[in-house]
């Protein structure tokens, strides 16, 4: 056990180093961005095909990619904007040509399925001026992520170790984006701040992504502290939640800050039931020890932002008056798409037409930040099963072998990140993957337990 937890704290170390150092790198010389991008998927591509995916390499790249996603495109790495969610399925589809899917999976084959009938109907509904394979494939990325993300996991034994690394390979690319963060606005003291969104706290980019990707690696770095007993990593993560806490809610967006808050809670109420008694009273300690923290990144957000930071969480101007639309216009977009699948329930208006659609209702051409509703609205009844599929298989999975303490978390995080910022990374959908992951905890071996079938 020692021999075990001290080479995967090197090993965690090493990266940690590395990582740091990448941030800096491309900070410095941001024209090797997209070349040391090419030569990490190769690498991957590499591993996985030699070991032929038998550690479950292909679900460490594909959780390295998610994790990395928008700091590859805030650098510009990236070869075209949707690379990430490609990387990611790619990797995927060859880890199950090595290692096969479980015959469990027919729910999100139909699931897949389900998608492609809106392809048809928008090639019959988008405009002939607008740019037909770039509205479909925004929009239908992000869903087939999802379903080969499924695919993947659902049924999959994983030992533990292997589990753990896999969070640790898409929190490393979160730390490296951090630090490139530091190096880029490392104070708020001469930048101008904004209510809507900070660009000057994000080095330029959307602040909504940066904010959901930043709140995922502080619900990491939480799970860390709680299921990690070693002083020396425990005080590393402790400051790195620190810094990427204060650069979450700097960016001014809310979406990503409250949903890792959610997920926090919801891996404590599955973490408290799997605690043995003698180890209660040293998490209830740890919870206290981060709740001091959170209120410490609080306090001091709100002096670097002159208590700007408490009027965006309270939602009021700068001024201090109260708005009246806390969801910054997202109710009336939800609207525009409600309206289109009561006036096209059947065969919905096509994929990547909601746009167009609320160009005509509105008069601006805006995406999606909800992805239920962009299912009603584009892929119609087709939508409502698809939606039905994704919320109670993963119930189903759980109640019948209560094996992952992340899954409500995990669950959490993609149906509150696509209810606010839609599928526009490939995150969300890959954390709906790995709920659905069977983790084998091979230290403990109990007499009596399900008997998982694979195949």
């Amino acid at each position: 056990m020692k021999d075990f937890n001290y080479i995967n704290n090197q090993f965690y170390l090493r990266m940690l180093i590395l990582h740091i150092g990448y941030g800096l790198v491309i900070y410095l010389f941001p024209s090797l961005a997209k070349i040391i991008l090419l030569g990490i998927m190769a690498s991957f591509l590499f591993v996985i095909i030699d070991r032929k995916n038998k550690g479950n390499e292909a679900l460490m790249a594909a959780a390295y990619i998610a994790g990395g996603e928008v700091f590859f495109r805030q650098t510009g790495a990236v070869i075209f904007y949707e690379t990430g969610k490609y990387a990611v399925i790619v990797f995927l589809l060859i880890g199950m040509f090595f290692k096969g899917a479980s015959s469990k999976t027919i729910p999100y084959w139909l699931y897949l399925l389900m998608l492609f009938p809106g392809v048809v109907v928008a090639s019959m509904t988008i405009s002939y001026d607008a740019d037909f394979r770039k509205l479909v494939a925004f929009n239908i990325s992000g869903p087939v992520c999802l379903g080969v993300s499924a695919l993947y996991c659902y049924y999959k034994k994983i030992k533990r170790e292997d589990f753990q690394r896999v969070l640790l390979m898409m929190l490393m690319p979160l730390i490296a984006q951090m630090m490139y963060l530091y190096f880029y606005t490392p104070s708020m003291d001469d930048v101008k701040i904004s209510l809507s969104g900070n660009y000057a706290a994000t080095a330029g980019f959307g602040p909504n992504q940066i904010s959901s990707v930043l709140g995922l690696g502080c619900f990491l770095l939480c799970t860390r502290l709680l299921t990690i007993r070693d002083r020396l990593i425990n005080l590393i993560d402790t400051i790195l939640l620190i810094m990427m806490g204060y650069r979450a809610l700097i960016t001014f967006s809310r979406g990503g800050v409250l949903t890792a808050a959610v997920c926090v809670v919801c891996f404590l109420i599955f973490f408290y039931y799997k605690q043995d008694a003698k180890k209660i009273e040293g998490t209830n300690l740890r919870i206290i020890g981060m709740g001091i923290i959170f209120l410490l990144v609080w306090f001091f957000s709100s002096m670097e932002t002159s208590g700007l930071i408490l009027n965006r969480y309270t939602n009021k101007n700068e001024a201090g008056e109260l708005k009246e639309d806390i969801t910054t216009g997202r109710v009336e977009i939800i609207e525009t798409e409600l309206t289109a699948f009561y006036h096209h329930p059947i065969t919905g208006i096509g994929v990547g037409k909601g746009r167009e659609y609320r160009r005509e209702q509105l008069g601006i051409g805006i995406n999606t930040h909800n992805e239920i509703s962009r299912l009603l609205s584009e892929h119609g009844i087709l939508g409502i099963f698809a939606l039905a599929i994704l919320i109670f298989v993963p119930i189903i999975f759980w109640f019948k072998f209560q094996n992952n303490y992340y899954f409500l978390a995990f669950v959490a995080f993609w149906f509150l990140t696509i209810n606010h910022s839609a599928m526009r990374i490939a995150q969300p959908a890959f954390v709906y993957g790995l709920a659905l992951l069977y983790i084998v905890d091979e230290k403990k071996n109990p007499v009596h337990r399900k008997r998982l079938t694979s195949k």
